[in-house]
Order: structure tokens, then C-alpha cells, then sequence
């Protein structure tokens, strides 16, 4: 169990004002899927939850603790993220990509025991990268290197998955894998995952909780079927749309036709 959430939090992006005051509690357990304008501050947040970003007031809290009071080490153990486009020297393998996840399992003289030598082929196998292990990553397609970064993750070992836009630039066909991907880690390793997602329909077919932010708050919370309304495309993405019947899920499928016109707009 890894319970993350947040009390009172303020976050400048730059002097910007990015949220304030933001009470959040993510469910454990779940996928949860943060969807916002662009600017609204989803990565921001994301980035704060991580401890990559310090707040100006307020607390992120890991299990009831201040994140950014914990040793640095308990945190990596706890708690991995993979952020927006992520690179690597030229001519690393997947492999030696993947072992550094092991690094805050190591001790103070480093070596390799053979629980993490577990770990790294279980990550491997998870993500289907073992038989690219010794490919230099920049030799994989943007699928596979997604991949790659995501068995790093796996291979610390921790309870709870944040992914910062983590299908941006792939094509439809390895977004999809990506996300499959999510949703096993998510029912068969029990992995807590919260992700930033653009594509709206992407974030409902996925997703156990959506949490939309708007101005600095947290507009709506909840499962995916019953936040995604007319009012939330309108109030948060100034779009009209046809919601229709997702026919495998039952869910909420949006149909984009217009923009929303704003008060004292003719």
C-alpha cells in the first residue's frame, strides 16, 4: 500500500501560480488519469507528487509523511517516474538502461546480488524488452524505447507508477501497446499508476479515476463513466461534443464537433 496525496499545496511554475491550496488523494491501487488544457499545471502537479518539483506551501504526503521529508533513497524505493521524453547517452542497451532502476536498492559500495539480477530480467519479461536487452536503445522504435524506460521504472521495485504523458509522439498502434501495458501492471502487478493523458477517450477506455484539473483546482474526481460529461468538455477544454456508448467498454466516447462560446461571446 502507497498512499499518495496532498494537503494545502501551492505550486509556481516560473512566478506563474499553478494551484493553490489543492487538497488530493489518489486511490490506491488504481489507474488514474490527470486531463487538463494545455497550461493547466497536469504535469506540474505530476512533477510535485514525484518530489521533482518543491512546493511553495502546502505538503505532499506519501503515506501520511511529508515527501519532501523522507530520505531520498526511501522516496526512490517508493515511488518511480518516467517524465516527458526521456533520454539516455548514445549506445546505451536496454539492459544497462534497465539496472539503473536497481540503484536505490544498492548499497553504499554498489554490486549486483542476484535478487537484482530477478528484478532486472522480471522487468525485462514484463515489458516484452528481453530480447532487445543488448539493442542500443536509440535503435528501437518509439514504442519499444517507451517500453524500455518503463521496465527501468519497474525494475526499482515500487508500489506506485507516475508516467508524464507517456504515449506523446508514438503512433496510434504504440500508444495502444503502452496503455495495455499500464493496465496489466495495473491488475496483474497490483501497481498503483498515475498517469497525464491528452487524448480524452484514451483517459476514459484506461483509466479507474480521472482527476481534471481547471484554474488551480481540482474540477472533478471520479470513475471515468460518470466525470466525463458535456459540462466537463465545455468548463475545462471549451469543447462541445457528442458523448456516445464506447460499444466494448460501456463507457463515455467523446465526438469533438465545436468550440464551447464563452459568456458575452456572440
Amino acid at each position: 500500500m502507497s498512499v499518495l496525496s496532498t494537503r494545502e499545496l501551492s505550486l509556481r511554475y516560473g512566478t506563474r501560480q499553478v494551484f493553490q491550496e489543492l487538497n488530493l488523494t489518489l486511490r490506491d491501487g488504481a489507474v488514474t488519469a490527470l486531463i487538463g488544457a494545455n497550461g493547466s499545471g497536469k504535469s506540474t502537479l505530476l512533477r510535485s507528487l514525484s518530489r521533482l518539483l518543491s512546493p511553495n506551501a502546502g505538503a505532499v504526503l506519501l503515506d501520511g509523511a511529508d515527501l519532501h521529508a523522507l530520505p531520498t533513497r526511501t522516496v526512490a524505493q517508493k515511488l518511480a517516474i518516467l517524465p516527458q521524453g526521456p533520454t539516455a547517452p548514445e549506445g546505451l542497451t536496454v539492459e544497462e538502461l534497465v539496472w539503473f532502476g536497481r540503484h536505490p536498492h544498492q548499497g553504499m559500495f554498489g554490486g549486483r546480488t542476484a535478487e537484482d539480477r530477478r528484478i532486472v530480467a522480471w522487468a525485462l519479461d514484463q515489458t516484452g524488452m528481453t530480447v532487445f536487452a543488448s539493442r542500443p536503445l536509440e535503435s528501437l522504435s518509439g514504442g519499444q524505447r517507451q517500453r524500455a524506460w518503463i521496465a527501468m521504472s519497474l525494475a526499482q521495485g515500487t508500489q506506485t507508477l507516475l508516467l508524464d504523458e507517456p504515449t506523446t509522439y508514438l503512433d496510434l498502434s504504440h500508444q495502444l501497446e503502452v496503455l495495455h501495458l499500464v493496465r496489466r501492471l495495473n491488475e496483474q502487478e497490483g501497481k498503483t499508476i498515475v498517469m497525464v493523458l491528452h487524448d480524452l477517450n484514451q483517459a476514459v477506455r484506461y483509466s479507474d479515476e480521472i482527476v481534471a484539473v481547471l484554474d488551480g483546482r481540482v474540477y472533478a474526481q471520479g470513475d471515468p463513466a460518470e466525470v466525463m460529461n458535456r459540462a466537463l468538455l465545455r468548463d475545462v477544454f471549451g469543447l462541445e461534443a457528442h458523448l456516445l456508448t464506447d460499444p466494448d467498454t460501456g463507457r463515455p466516447h467523446v465526438i469533438p464537433y465545436g468550440i464551447a462560446r464563452k459568456a458575452g461571446t456572440r
